[in-house]
């Protein structure tokens, strides 16, 4: 999954249009070798809490950091 596709991802979680399976899977799914090393992490970070079964509000702010991540490249 390119950045664009992540990005579109992570917007349609925000907005909860796609529900919190369907970002893990599009996450482990990542194509991370079309990712810069800070957006791989971001990435990793965001999969982990989502996986550790983090609140809401706490998943809405790693995924806005990982949406900075990958705008940033």
């Amino acid at each position: 999954m390119s950045p664009d596709a992540l990005v579109s991802l992570l917007s349609h979680w925000l907005a909860r249009h796609v529900d919190d399976g369907e970002l893990a899977s599009g996450l482990r799914d990542a194509r991370t070798q079309d990712l810069s090393e800070d957006q791989t992490e971001a990435v990793a970070e965001l999969l982990d809490e989502l996986e550790r079964g983090e609140s809401r509000g706490e998943l809405e702010r790693v995924a806005r950091e990982t949406l900075e991540a990958l705008a940033l490249g």
